[in-house]
């Protein structure tokens, strides 16, 4: 099932699961779990990712970091971010603390969802974690939530945020941050941020944000 999972073979995978429940006396056990929701995750078939997750629940295994990941995963390939959401709430609940691969696609999955507010809540939750956010994992899409939701405030202000703890926005950070200036018409913002990248010797786009 490992195999199938970095094949991404999540038929194949499935198909081991069965023949494991049926064969009765290797039974299931949290890394063939584990080994499945990750198949899944990666040949995109979240429902499945979620179904597999359920049966651990109800064969009463206790899931793991490993099994959250896979399953918040899942959600940001399914764009469930309210799903993710309740996941990562669960892992505290567990007293499993979500790593910053558990952030990164949280905050992954509320941007494909439009959500603000949420992404910026996670990222600030990693910081008061003390897991350092990446750059193009969390910060990025951070400044990418704000842009779709016209928060060019924030987006400038996380841009500053990265300069601060010594991470040098990459050049889809600061495009995004641009894009977010231009969308709440300010100009000067903009312009402030393409004279840093021109600094920071990344070469800007061409390429129209609007």
């Amino acid at each position: 099932m490992s195999a199938c999972e970095n094949g991404r073979q999540w038929q194949r995978a499935l198909a081991g699961a069965a023949q494991r429940d049926a064969g009765g006396e290797a039974g299931a056990n949290i890394v063939s779990f584990n080994a499945g929701i990750s198949a899944c995750d990666k040949g995109k078939q979240w429902q499945r990712a979620f179904s597999l997750l359920s049966d651990m629940w109800e064969a009463q295994l206790e899931q793991n970091v490993i099994s959250y990941n896979a399953g918040i995963s899942a959600c940001e390939i399914g764009e469930q971010w309210q799903r993710a959401l309740a996941l990562l709430s669960a892992m505290w609940e567990a007293k499993l603390g979500p790593n910053r691969i558990s952030y990164n696609a949280g905050v992954s999955v509320c941007v494909k969802g439009e959500q603000c507010q949420q992404a910026l809540a996670l990222l600030s939750q990693m910081r008061e974690a003390k897991l350092e956010p990446t750059v193009i994992l969390s910060y990025s899409a951070g400044t990418s939530a704000c842009e779709k939701c016209e928060q060019w405030q924030r987006a400038f202000a996380l841009l500053r945020e990265m300069r601060e703890a010594k991470l040098e926005p990459d050049i889809i950070s600061y495009s995004v941050g641009t894009s977010a200036c231009d969308k709440g018409d300010q100009w000067q913002q903009a312009l402030s941020l393409l004279s840093e990248m021109r600094e920071a010797k990344l070469e800007p786009d061409i390429q129209p944000q609007r």
